[in-house]
C-alpha cells in the first residue's frame, strides 16, 4: 500500500539566542511565525542566525539584516512577520487562524507603549499610563469578548500578541520591577492561556535571561 509522502519542512530563519546559535532567541517576531506553524501543524525547519554577527548567506536572502524570514519557494524569501503569516495563512487554510477585520487591531498598541516604558528615564513623562491605558483597554475588550481576542477561538492576532506580552512581562519585571496590576483579571487570564499553550511553550525563548538579554542594550542606552 503506497504512503503518502510527508510534505517538504517549510523553512525559516529566526533569531538565536544570545551566546547560543544552536538556541531559539528572544525575537517576538520570529515566535509568532513559529506559533503560527505550530498551531498549522506544518512541519518547518527553523533556522537560527546570530544577528550579532549576520552571515553572508542570510544577508543574501535578507538584505536589511532582520528576522524572521520565510523560505516560500526556490531561491525566493520573504521577510516581515505580517506578510509571512499571511502567506502561511493562504497557502495552509486549514485550520483557520483568521482574526476577523474588526478585532485585528485590538492590542496593537501594547508593544510600541511597553517598549517607550521600558526605555523610559522620566517617571513622570506618562510613558506608565499610556501602558496601562492600553491594557486597560484589552481587559475591557476581553470582558466581553474573550477568552480569546476572538472569542473562544485563538486566532492570528493571538498569535501576534502572545510573545510581546511575554517580553512585557519579563522585561519589565526584572527592569523595573513592575508587573500588570491585578485588577486587569482577564489580561492575567489571557495571558496564562497563551503562555499554556504547547505552541507557546515549544517556541519561547529557553531562558528568560535570553530576554533580559536582547533587551539590555536598548534600555541601558
Amino acid at each position: 500500500m503506497a504512503t503518502t509522502p510527508l510534505p517538504e519542512p517549510v523553512q525559516v530563519v529566526v533569531k538565536a539566542a544570545a551566546g547560543s546559535p544552536d538556541i531559539i532567541g528572544d525575537c517576538p517576531f520570529s515566535q509568532r511565525v513559529l506559533l503560527t506553524l505550530e498551531e498549522k501543524g506544518i512541519p518547518y525547519e527553523a533556522k537560527r542566525v546570530d544577528l550579532s554577527e549576520k552571515p553572508d548567506w542570510f544577508l543574501k536572502i535578507s538584505p536589511e539584516g532582520k528576522v524572521p524570514v520565510l523560505k516560500i519557494e526556490e531561491d525566493k524569501w520573504i521577510p516581515d512577520s505580517d506578510v509571512i503569516t499571511q502567506i502561511i495563512e493562504e497557502k495552509y487554510p486549514n485550520p483557520s487562524f483568521v482574526t476577523p477585520p474588526e478585532k485585528a487591531s485590538v492590542g496593537s498598541k501594547i508593544f510600541s507603549s511597553f517598549v517607550n516604558f521600558l526605555k523610559s528615564k522620566d517617571p513622570n513623562d506618562g510613558s506608565e499610563q499610556a501602558l496601562l491605558n492600553e491594557l486597560q483597554a484589552l481587559d475591557d475588550f476581553l470582558k466581553t469578548n474573550g477568552p480569546y481576542i476572538n472569542g473562544e477561538n485563538v486566532s492570528a492576532v493571538d498569535f501576534s500578541l502572545a510573545p510581546k506580552l511575554f517580553h512585557l512581562v519579563v522585561a519589565l519585571g526584572h527592569f523595573k520591577g513592575w508587573s500588570i496590576p491585578e485588577n486587569l483579571t482577564y489580561v492575567h487570564s489571557y495571558t496564562k492561556l497563551l503562555f499554556n499553550r504547547n505552541s507557546f511553550v515549544k517556541t519561547k525563548p529557553a531562558s528568560n535571561d535570553y530576554v533580559i538579554a536582547g533587551w539590555a542594550p536598548k534600555v541601558n542606552s
